[in-house]
């Protein structure tokens, strides 16, 4: 299936979170584990705890803007306290 995934990590560190989007999640979920992002590398180790499929580009890069807004963080960390 073509597409993206908005996606979010928790920290389980010092529980900062952060938000991207990826063709394959699982995949970049392990790249922040291995260190090979600049911003996530000093977090370590990263938990996938959300993530939204988006068949369009541009409608997946208008929803990670949103998570990264107020309101999308408000619920981003609404969703983490409930997988906890």
């Amino acid at each position: 299936m073509e597409g993206f995934y908005v996606y979010a990590i928790v920290s389980e560190k010092d529980d900062v979170i952060y938000v991207g989007m990826a063709t394959d999640c699982e995949a970049r979920l392990r790249e922040h584990n291995a260190g090979k992002s600049k911003y996530t590398s000093g977090h370590l180790p990263w938990r996938l705890f959300f993530k939204e499929f988006v068949g369009d580009t541009e409608i997946a890069r208008r929803r990670e803007k949103y998570f990264k807004s107020a309101g999308g963080k408000r619920k981003l960390k609404a969703l983490l306290s409930q997988s906890r």
